[in-house]
């Protein structure tokens, strides 16, 4: 069976999840992007390094990562991307792992009549704006939010700070910013958009709580809840993704809403990475919704927890095959720590990647470097500033949080000005 996988630059979900999973599952995968070269090297790379995630010797092989073929096409394009593939070998199966390019490829796969998200969900998962027009329509959610162009007037005086500053379609945490006042929106916006000339910002109401996630898989009939993440993140006024703790238990009411949520949303093939906010008077409410598997290296641990392979499971529903009714359990305590950029200049030392030394038994860590040395640092207050991750996996919470902080406490990062 033939298997086209849209990317644009390669990540780690691609290399070293999808491809090699692909690859078990006897598949033909041709990989369209519009940036082979970054590819190609990412390939090369690979045999120098473990998987990622807490088992590294689950499953894995370095030569399971190279795709029959590349073709170079515009995948931000659904008609490119349709073109490209007309030209192409018939397929079985459309799917991309990118926030970004859902509704292209789920263009494409209705186009081709193949399984695949409706490009109207992946629309509005992409577009935060849309996801708070159509949420308050169906009177699940309403936040006030109001979108902010380059030719909008300023200061905003109405709306009620502090208030929360966004990209629209934005990744990563990238150009977040909590504003307290008018006079500082009219700053904030004049800065992000030199940045994103042309992007359209959203600016919405703050939302107090714990932040959460709710990780789900679909085959647009039965729904997996696979648990969720706390998620601690850096002090105000912006939002880093410093640590995620596994919690298999998500409150009843949390999970309702959610999937209440992502039902009027039209939610409910594939993979699916949401994010909420929660407290003891407020909420839930959803922050954003992510039509992929939750990544930054989470992917892989959470196919540890579980005890399944994630990535073969994305891929097999895209194929058109049904998930069992139940899902899998994750059993034990599961942490990803991030280690944080905290000033910019030359990444001059780090961690090799691999399993680490000196955790306590039954605690399973290993290292992830998402910067190599040599490379340049400029502060982006954004999930980009990760240096690298930690993750580990263990029976004891306190076990394994022990484990963390010892290797993070025997860790060399050093950034040269």
């Amino acid at each position: 069976m033939r298997v086209y996988l849209v990317a644009s630059k390669p990540t780690d979900s691609v290399v070293f999840g999808f491809l090699p999973a692909a690859a078990r599952l006897g598949l033909d995968v041709i990989l369209l992007t519009d940036k082979p070269e970054e590819h190609e090297r990412a390939r090369a790379g690979t045999p120098l390094l473990p998987r990622p995630g807490c088992r590294p010797d689950v499953g894995w092989h370095h030569a399971d990562t190279a795709p029959a073929g590349v073709v170079e096409c515009d995948v931000w394009d659904a008609q490119g991307l349709i073109r490209a593939i007309v030209a192409l070998p018939a397929a079985d199966a459309i799917f991309s792992n990118s926030d970004r390019l859902q509704m292209q490829t789920a263009l494409a796969a209705a186009y081709f009549g193949l399984p695949g998200k409706d490009w109207r969900s992946a629309l509005r998962a992409k577009n935060k704006s849309l996801m708070r027009r159509r949420l308050a329509q169906t009177g699940t959610e309403r936040v006030a939010a109001t979108e902010i162009r380059p030719e909008t007037a300023h200061p905003l005086r109405r709306l009620p700070y502090p208030v929360v500053l966004k990209p629209s379609e934005g990744v990563a945490s990238e150009d977040v910013v909590l504003v307290v006042g008018p006079d500082e929106m009219a700053e904030r916006c004049a800065e992000i958009f030199a940045r994103r000339p042309g992007d359209t910002l959203l600016a919405e109401e703050y939302l107090p709580g714990d932040l959460r996630t709710l990780e789900t898989l679909g085959d647009g009939v039965t729904t997996w809840v696979l648990g969720g993440f706390r998620t601690q993140l850096s002090p105000a006024p912006f939002f880093i993704e410093e640590r995620l703790t596994w919690d298999a238990w998500v409150p009843g009411a949390a999970t309702r809403h959610v999937l209440t949520a992502l039902r009027d949303l039209g939610v409910s093939f594939g993979a699916c990475h949401t994010e909420y906010v929660i407290d003891a008077e407020h909420g839930p409410w959803l922050i954003e919704v992510n039509d992929r598997l939750i990544g930054d290296h989470c992917d892989f641990v959470l196919s540890d927890l579980l005890g399944v392979d994630l990535f073969e499971l994305a891929l097999r529903i895209s194929l058109g095959e049904r998930l069992p009714p139940e899902p899998p359990a994750g059993h034990g305590h599961a942490v990803i720590d991030y280690v944080v950029a905290d000033a910019p200049g030359v990444l001059a030392a780090s961690p090799p990647a691999g399993g680490q030394e000196g955790t306590e038994p039954d605690v399973m860590v290993s290292y992830w470097p998402m910067r190599t040395i040599g490379d340049r640092i400029e502060l982006t207050h954004a999930n980009r500033d990760y240096l690298g991750v930690i993750s580990a996996i263990g029976a004891q919470p306190a076990a394994v949080e022990r484990s963390v902080a010892a290797v993070r406490a025997a860790g060399r990062w050093e950034i040269r000005p």
